[in-house]
C-alpha cells in the first residue's frame, strides 16, 4: 500500500473508488441564480477548514464526499449563506450593533425599570433585519451606568450576567430568531 501524503485526504466516491485529494486540489461549480452571491474565496477558505477539520481534528484518512459536503454545508449556514435545493441565499452579516450605554443613559431616570423592555425591542428591531448575527456593544458601561457604580462590583457582575441571560432568553422566544447568533460585548 501507498503511504498516503500528509496534506491528503482520500475522497471515497459513490463507486467505492477512493481519490487522494489535498485542500488545494478541491474545486467547486456554482451554478444557477446563485453564482455571484458566495464570494469563491470563502467557498474556499470554507473549503479548507473542513478539510483541516478531518484531516487534523478528527485525523481521518478517509472520507465521503457525502460527509464533506454535510460538513462544508453546516459551516457555509454558519457563515449565513442558506443552502437550499434550489441554491444559496445571503442573509446579512448583522443589522448594526446596539449601543447599551445609549440604553441605560436613556433609561437613568428609571433605571433598570425601562432599560430591558428597550433592550427587547431592540433585539426585534435587530430581527426584523434577518440577520445573521444580533450585536449588543457596550456591556461594561451599561452595568456601571445601571448601577450607578464608578468601579466593577459584585452586583455589577450580577447585573451584566442577567443582561446576557436575558438577551438570550427573548432570542429564543422570538419566532424570527431562525439560526441567529448572539453578540454581548
Amino acid at each position: 500500500m501507498i503511504a498516503l501524503q500528509s496534506d491528503c485526504l482520500l475522497f471515497k466516491l459513490a463507486n467505492g473508488e477512493s481519490v487522494p485529494c489535498s485542500a488545494e486540489m478541491i474545486s467547486f461549480e456554482i451554478t444557477g441564480n446563485s453564482c455571484g452571491l458566495l464570494d469563491p474565496e470563502v467557498l474556499h477558505h470554507a473549503a479548507a477548514s473542513v478539510f483541516h477539520y478531518f484531516r487534523e481534528e478528527l485525523r481521518r484518512e478517509t472520507v465521503t464526499i457525502g460527509e464533506f459536503a454535510l460538513a462544508l454545508e453546516k459551516v457555509l449556514r454558519t457563515l449565513g449563506f442558506v443552502i437550499r435545493a434550489g441554491g444559496i441565499e445571503s442573509r446579512p452579516l448583522d443589522a448594526g450593533a446596539t449601543d447599551l450605554g445609549r440604553l441605560a443613559r436613556e433609561s437613568a431616570d428609571s433605571l433598570e425599570l425601562f432599560f430591558f423592555p428597550r433592550l427587547r425591542n431592540e433585539l426585534r428591531s435587530q430581527l426584523r433585519q434577518s440577520p445573521r448575527v444580533v450585536r449588543f456593544r457596550g456591556l461594561r458601561g451599561c452595568v456601571k451606568q445601571l448601577a450607578g457604580a464608578r468601579r466593577w462590583s459584585h452586583r455589577c457582575e450580577r447585573l451584566q450576567d442577567h443582561i446576557v441571560e436575558y438577551l438570550r432568553g427573548c432570542l429564543t422566544a422570538e419566532p424570527e430568531q431562525t439560526e441567529c447568533a448572539l453578540v454581548v460585548e
